[in-house]
């Protein structure tokens, strides 16, 4: 399914923009989902760190089910999901379509 996002453009002399949809290919979308999942992995290595080292500076039991829960958590709080990159990609379109 191919991924699809409107933008209004400003029409010169209106007072209602005109939407356009502006669609990512097949491989811009791929590369895009494949860059978030490069993402992830690296900002979930970076919060296992993390909560370790919390466990650890707070001298709490590190109990590997409660290091992964707290990770989960800074990993729900900082992630990039992909939709928010289709989302950027297709804007970057939008704009150079419009210049």
């Amino acid at each position: 399914m191919t991924y699809s996002k409107s933008f209004p453009r400003t029409i010169e002399g209106s007072n209602y923009p005109k939407w356009e949809e502006v669609f990512l290919s097949d491989d811009e979308e791929k590369q895009v989902e494949a860059k978030a999942r490069s993402e992830n992995l690296e900002l979930m290595k970076q919060c296992i760190d993390d909560a370790k080292k919390v466990f650890s500076d707070k001298s709490l039991k590190d109990y590997q089910t409660d290091i992964i829960n707290m990770a989960i958590s800074l990993f729900e709080k900082r992630a990039s999901h992909t939709v928010y990159h289709k989302e950027t990609l297709a804007k970057e379109k939008f704009d150079e379509s419009g210049e």
